[in-house]
């Protein structure tokens, strides 16, 4: 007995905890959940997720077995000893962050580390165990304390670590230390735990322990943001607030399952995990939300949890990845799963009628369903496209048949088909006015519903199209019919008016159409988005202007103010505000928010080609047909994100090189350089919205470059090529799912270096160069001209000198001459009666003529330019003392070389070098009375020697008119640059006259 008592026991007990374990799970399905998997696939370096913070920039952090990752929301950068100078180890378990803005790293085998502005200190912490259990936490004077696996408890304090031996001998799962907002500071390891003062603790002193306790099993410490501190411990959940106990609740989870994490939503409620069960959500009665494999979670096994601001639960699972957890909005109709619903409508009980393909219609209401395809005739194996409850309650619906009528009406619990032989087979639109006149739309026309006159509207009759898709009725009672391949066409007074691409309509392929409240028309299209109609004008939108996707199933309308669209990528959420504000002109784009699968939709593909589709019940919900079932949503439950996001700049690339301006917690450099000849750059930057981070829109401007910003929707990188060197400041912003925008965003000045040929120096030079090239030129030139000019007055000069000289030649040699001719003339006819004087007198004539002769010779040899050579001189000189010797009867001798150069001499230095032989031959014959003459010629490369030699009395300079004589040879020699010296000759008696002559050349 006692055995089967004993048996008896525990099969009630675990009966007991079965039925527990049953409720709470049953309390789970209040609360439904969206989860979004990330893992290696999307970028993670690996997928046991041990430890995972937000950082006070908004950034997510975690740690891996493959290194320290930083997550975006979008993009995964990871951290290892490969591209972290520092880091021992890349087993990070733990992951903190201080006031500072310093994050803490825990490893496994390597002890702890600090990251400080981008560096990385190692602080040899946690040796020789696993550091899993690692704890850290910052109390409220700023010092980082930390419990390692090894049993030692540390306070970095003023760059000082203090270290205490709290347990060390003592293995334990857990090491936790955590502080209050009261300023205590807890830590536990899984037998106890127990509170510091750390205005009490000093390095040389003991701990100062406060409230100690003993306890059979610690699992984790959590400090409180409202206060207080949470305790999971003894299989029980306590929330202590100083020394009193808030509450105090069973754990949810079988007894045994180790707990791992734990963390508080942003209302403050706990959030526990474990290795095994998921994640437990508490809500602030202690009623617990299981979130496991059941729910979407990767695995049950959860390593680290974080909730964010946004409202969303981050999960770090073992070999799970990261998982991110929001409620579910959506709530699908758990009877239509499955079905490819097209249709929604309710009753006025409350009821939903949905029709599907294939499948007939059904009712549910009250959560019970009610198929009617057993008492549907020849429906049950077709389509139904479309469900009405008018304003009668009549029930219609409309189908895709072969053949017969494809309209049908309840009536006494069956659908019956009515307008047999009118109605063509094919319906996709019903629709009811504001008359009460029920219209069709079908494959052949439009129908107008009369049981005793029905008509039918088609081409004939001025539609555009036969195939009639959606129907709406603006506030003039005019009918807006939308066709496939004819665009929209207005029904008013009979008579049909349509509008398609050949008039400028956007499209002619209408999907859907919604008539406001404002009697704006909105018009959904196939492929080419959504169109505004009002007062004849239209505006069109599509994935540029903001939306989502271009192809649209349905339209509807909240009571919020928002138009919720269908399309084949998922549900779209617009304001119609935003949609209106950009068709005035006010807006250049339309936040859209996008909803699929991850929200909570059964499929992101919505149903085509049914009207109705959506509907709104008369308690605000939403009901949406997808090709995996029927979803409901309260749109009174969605909250605008009004939080701008915050925009980081991450990296910047130049020519494909990393420049690493944020890539670990480094702060962001002053300014950016781009070499010179560098011309490609990119700079990647990011928006921190991770509860929609897909639909984040960003725009950038490089001031100095760009002066209007470029949209450039979700991309996060920004290419730049060749741009002119100088000075820019990369600007860029974003907004978040709502359109709410981050208006300062984030900026970086760029510096883009000039080539040396364009640097300030360089130009300076060119300058100065240039400047001085142009001087130089201006100087060449002006020197050159007044050269010429200078050149040309020293010719007119010359010219004027030589002229002169002429005329005195002239007037002192043939002018005398000619007198004394006259004078003899005159004499010779005085004295005519005198033979004897007259002979006497002609003599003197013909001697007188002879010497005018001789001098006019001479004149014209000095004139003549092409005696301007020394041969020609020479020459000249030799043929004069010749003749002249010849005359005085005076031996002469000639030693002149036999061939004379050619070198050009100026005609004054021909002139006066001949008038100074010539004086000096003169005086041989009158002065010297010398029987015998040397006259000798001497070459030399840069002049020529002409000497003179008699054999006369020898050179006396007493008498004046010789002394006159001598002057004026020296000084004509000098003229023209030459010398000249009278001495005695050589072995005669005599005198000897040198004249050296330079010339340029020989």
């Amino acid at each position: 007995m006692p055995k089967i008592g004993s048996t008896f026991g525990q099969l009630l007990v675990c009966a007991m905890l079965l039925m527990a374990t049953r409720t709470s799970y049953a309390a789970a399905s209040e609360t439904k959940y969206s989860v979004d998997a990330r893992g290696t696939k999307e970028g993670l370096p690996q997928n046991s997720v041990f430890s995972l913070i937000q950082a006070r920039d908004g950034y997510l952090w975690f740690g891996t077995l493959n290194g320290l990752v930083r997550f975006d929301g979008i993009r995964f950068s990871v951290f290892d000893e490969s591209n972290t100078p520092g880091l021992k180890s890349s087993r990070i378990v733990k992951v903190f962050e201080d006031s500072q803005k310093n994050l803490w790293l825990g490893t496994e085998t390597a002890g702890a580390a600090l990251i400080k502005h981008g560096r990385v200190t190692s602080l040899d912490l946690g040796r020789g165990r696993p550091a899993s259990s690692m704890g850290v936490c910052e109390d409220l004077f700023g010092d980082v304390w930390l419990y390692t696996a090894d049993g030692e408890l540390a306070r970095y304090k003023n760059g000082t670590m203090e270290v205490w031996n709290v347990d060390p001998n003592r293995f334990s799962r857990c090491r936790v230390v955590i502080a209050e907002n009261s300023g205590l500071v807890w830590v536990g390891s899984d037998k106890a735990f127990f509170a510091l003062n750390p205005t009490n603790v000093f390095s040389s002193a003991p701990l100062p322990q406060q409230q100690f306790q003993s306890v059979g099993r610690l699992d984790f410490l959590l400090a409180s943001k409202k206060g207080g501190h949470w305790r999971l411990v003894d299989g029980s959940v306590q929330k202590w607030n100083g020394e009193r106990r808030e509450s105090n609740w069973a754990y949810p989870w079988h007894s045994g399952t180790t707990v791992t994490t734990a963390c508080e939503s942003r209302e403050g409620n706990l959030i526990v995990g474990t290795l095994g069960e998921g994640v437990f959500w508490f809500d602030a009665e202690g009623k617990s939300h299981r979130i496991s494999k059941t729910e979407g979670l990767s695995k049950n096994f959860v390593l680290s949890l974080h909730a964010d601001d946004e409202g969303s639960l981050w999960v770090g699972l073992d070999g799970g990845g990261l998982n991110r957890v929001t409620r579910q909005l959506f709530e699908p109709l758990e009877a239509s799963l499955g079905l490819t619903v097209q249709s929604a409508a309710e009753d006025a009980e409350g009821g939903l009628w949905f029709s599907s393909n294939s499948g007939g219609i059904d009712y549910w209401k009250d959560g019970v369903r009610k198929n009617f395809n057993s008492i549907f005739g020849p429906m049950n194996r077709f389509n139904v496209r479309a469900i009405l409850v008018d304003r009668q309650q009549r029930v219609w619906a409309g189908a895709h048949l072969a053949f017969g009528a494809g309209l049908f009406q309840l009536q006494n619990g069956i659908f019956q088909p009515v307008g047999a032989g009118v109605i063509d087979p094919k319906v996709s639109a019903i629709f009811q006015d504001r008359a009460g006149q029920i219209w069709i739309g079908t494959q052949g026309g439009l129908v107008r519903w009369d049981e005793r006159e029905p008509k039918v509207f088609t081409t004939i009759d001025g539609l555009s199209a036969n195939l009639v898709r959606a129907i709406a009725e603006d506030a003039d009672g005019s009918l807006w019919i939308g066709t496939e391949r004819g665009g929209l066409n207005r029904f008013r007074n009979g008579k049909f008016t349509s509008f398609q691409q050949t008039n400028g309509f956007p499209s002619d392929n209408i999907s859907s159409l919604h008539m406001d409240a404002e009697n704006v028309l909105w018009v959904g299209t196939f492929s080419s988005g959504l169109v505004r109609v009002q007062n004849g004008k239209w505006t069109h939108y599509t994935t540029r202007d903001g939306l989502v996707s271009n192809g649209i199933a349905y339209l509807i309308e909240d009571d919020q103010g928002c138009l919720w669209i269908g399309s084949n990528t998922g549900l779209m959420r617009v304001q119609k505000k935003s949609l209106n504000d950009f068709a005035r002109g006010e807006a250049d784009f339309v936040p859209c928010r996008g909803f699929t699968e991850r929200d909570g939709l059964p499929a992101s593909e919505c149903t085509l080609n049914s009207q109705p589709a959506a509907c709104r019940t008369r308690d605000g919900n939403l009901w949406f047909p997808t090709v995996a079932g029927l979803v409901s949503v309260n749109p009174r439950e969605f909250k605008s994100n009004t939080n701008p996001p915050p925009v980081m700049i991450e990296s910047m690339q130049i020519e494909g090189e990393e420049q690493n301006t944020n890539s670990f917690r480094a702060t962001l450099p002053p300014e950016v350089i781009v070499p010179a000849g560098k011309q490609h750059f990119e700079i990647q930057y990011t928006s921190l919205n991770l509860a929609a981070p897909e639909s984040a829109r960003f725009k950038y401007r490089l001031e100095g470059h760009e002066t209007e910003w470029i949209n450039v929707g979700n991309s996060r990188v920004a290419r730049y090529s060749k741009l002119p060197p100088g000075k820019y400041n990369f600007h860029v912003t974003a907004s978040n799912e709502d359109g709410i925008w981050n208006e300062a965003g984030a900026s970086l000045a760029i510096t883009v270096l000039p080539p040396f040929w364009r640097t300030w120096w360089f130009l300076s030079l060119v300058a100065i160069a240039l400047l001085g090239m142009i001087v130089g030129i201006v100087h060449f030139i002006s020197t050159q001209k007044l050269q010429r000019q200078l050149g040309g007055l020293r010719q007119q000069q010359a010219l004027e000198k030589e002229r002169a000289r002429i005329a005195r030649d002239i007037h002192d040699q043939l002018g005398a001459s000619l007198t004394q001719v006259s004078l003899l003339g005159e004499m010779v006819e005085s004295d005519k009666n005198i033979p004897e004087e007259v002979e006497a007198h002609g003599k003197q004539i013909s001697q007188t003529a002879r010497e005018t002769s001789l001098a006019l010779d001479e004149i014209v040899w000095t004139v003549n330019p092409s005696n301007d050579t020394v041969d020609g001189l020479i020459n000249y000189i030799c043929k004069h003392a010749q003749e002249y010797l010849a005359v005085a009867n005076v031996r002469y001798r000639l030693e002149v070389p036999a061939e004379l150069p050619t070198a050009p001499i100026t005609p004054e230095t021909r002139h006066n070098v001949f008038l100074a032989a010539k004086e000096a031959v003169t005086n041989v014959v009158r002065h010297a009375h010398a029987t015998e003459v040397w006259i000798r010629l001497r070459l030399e490369p840069k002049r020529f020697i002409l000497e003179i030699e008699d054999n006369g009395r020898g050179f006396d300079d007493t008498k004046p008119s010789h002394r006159n004589g001598l002057r004026n040879m020296r000084k004509r020699m000098e003229d023209v640059g030459g010398e000249f010296s009278i001495g005695p000759g050589g072995a005669a008696k005599g005198a000897l006259v040198r004249l050296t002559v330079p010339i340029k050349g020989i």
